[in-house]
């Protein structure tokens, strides 16, 4: 029963990281995407690639700002997952 509550425990900080990691980009990509067809629609400028663009910017820049603190929780949560599994193999 100890096994399946960490392998739950697990699985549920599992989520929570890969929606800490992921948020950044989408929500920059999706501000973007936003702010460009209000644009588009305002000027009635319907070109597919203008939409492309600054969000491909956006999400390099939060990746350039904001990846070393991604890959920070991303190490995080692989450290606790292999020491869980010594834990649990013993």
């Amino acid at each position: 029963m100890d096994e399946s509550n960490a392998l739950l425990a697990l699985a549920d900080r599992m989520l929570w990281t890969t929606a800490l990691v992921a948020a950044p980009v989408l929500l920059a990509a999706l501000a973007v995407g936003l702010i460009v067809g209000i644009i588009q629609a305002a000027t009635s400028v319907n070109e597919q690639t203008l939409t492309f663009v600054p969000k491909l910017a956006v999400t390099a820049l939060v990746l350039v700002l904001l990846g070393g603190a991604m890959m920070g929780l991303v190490a995080d949560f692989a450290q606790d997952v292999f020491a869980e599994i010594a834990m649990i193999g013993q």
